[in-house]
């Protein structure tokens, strides 16, 4: 059960590494603009852990595990990820870089946090998402090109989260390969892990999907913020962890309700969409009001999330 754990863990983050860093590469190779590279690979390329999982999770019926592993992960994306990134270096932050994409991180919570309430995330409902996502991909990537601004000189910069990158087709093919064979073998292995260990501790599977799975998948998320912290950028963390919370929502989600429609469990109702939400606008008023996210703001959010964490763990 802990080995399963251990070794889905090490997989997904391996995996998510490795295919980010190899599609990033095929990218270049095919002339690939840095802009588009930046808001499409890097974003939905470092969610697929979370997209596998979740769909692995709800083809095995257990819908607390696939919901519960979106909105952990977004909730950990904004109070563990970025609380860790501003503690390495406070982050600055230019509103017009981020001001239409935080708009639609918090119009999907918003919408995601009204669709949970209906209980089923149908088929038509994944779609919707999914759709959306599409379309905020093409506007923004219209958008930016036609008119480059702050917005899309950090998307472009973005790019540089997957570096160094491999040389040559073959050797990207490869990256890109066991990227996505990792990422599979490392998800099932994670969920196969996550249910055993739930009936082990007789606790909701949708706690360990808020918990470890999150946490899990969003490796990927924390190590491209820490290298990024640590080379001065964390306008680019901000960039990585918004974009994130976007494609975990309309695309993960999406994803997985068109594949196996999804039951939305009673605490994802009753609690967890809550702090999901309020992590989402915590993160919105202090960036566009301060413009900068300091080490005590970082502190603040690394305190809420072990608050959480130990808020879940009693209630279980």
């Amino acid at each position: 059960m802990l080995l399963s754990l251990g070794f889905g863990l090490a997989f997904l983050f391996l995996g998510g590494d490795l295919l980010v860093r190899g599609a990033v590469s095929l990218a270049h190779r095919m002339r690939v603009s840095p802009m588009l590279i930046g808001i499409t690979l890097v974003g939905f390329g470092t969610s697929t852990p979370e997209l596998v999982t979740s769909i692995d999770a709800a083809l095995r019926g257990s819908p607390g595990i696939a919901v519960g592993n979106v909105v952990g992960s977004n909730t950990a994306n904004i109070l563990l990820i970025l609380g860790i990134a501003a503690l390495i270096a406070p982050i600055n932050i230019k509103p017009a870089a981020f001001r239409r994409d935080a708009a639609v991180m918090v119009t999907a919570a918003m919408v995601l946090a009204a669709f949970c309430f209906m209980g089923v995330l149908g088929t038509a409902t994944g779609l919707f998402l999914a759709i959306t996502l599409l379309t905020y991909v093409t506007y923004t990537y219209r958008c930016e090109r036609l008119t480059p601004n702050a917005s899309a000189e950090l998307h472009a910069r973005e790019a540089t989260l997957a570096e160094p990158t491999p040389r040559g087709l073959w050797r990207s093919l490869q990256f890109a390969g066991a990227g996505i064979a990792l990422t599979i073998g490392g998800a099932h292995l994670l969920v196969g892990g996550a249910v055993e260990l739930a009936t082990a501790l007789q606790i909701p599977d949708t706690v360990i999907g808020l918990t470890i799975v999150a946490v899990g998948t969003s490796l990927p998320e924390l190590m491209a913020s820490i290298v990024a912290s640590l080379r001065r950028q964390g306008d680019i963390a901000l960039g990585n962890v918004i974009g994130s919370n976007i494609y975990n929502i309309l695309g993960i989600l999406g994803i997985t309700a068109i594949v196996q429609p999804l039951t939305i469990p009673s605490q994802i109702l009753q609690f967890d969409i809550w702090a999901m939400l309020a992590a989402t606008a915590l993160l919105v008023i202090l960036a566009f009001s301060r413009h900068r996210l300091s080490r005590a703001a970082g502190a603040a959010f690394v305190t809420l999330y072990a608050a959480y964490i130990a808020w879940l763990a009693a209630a279980a």
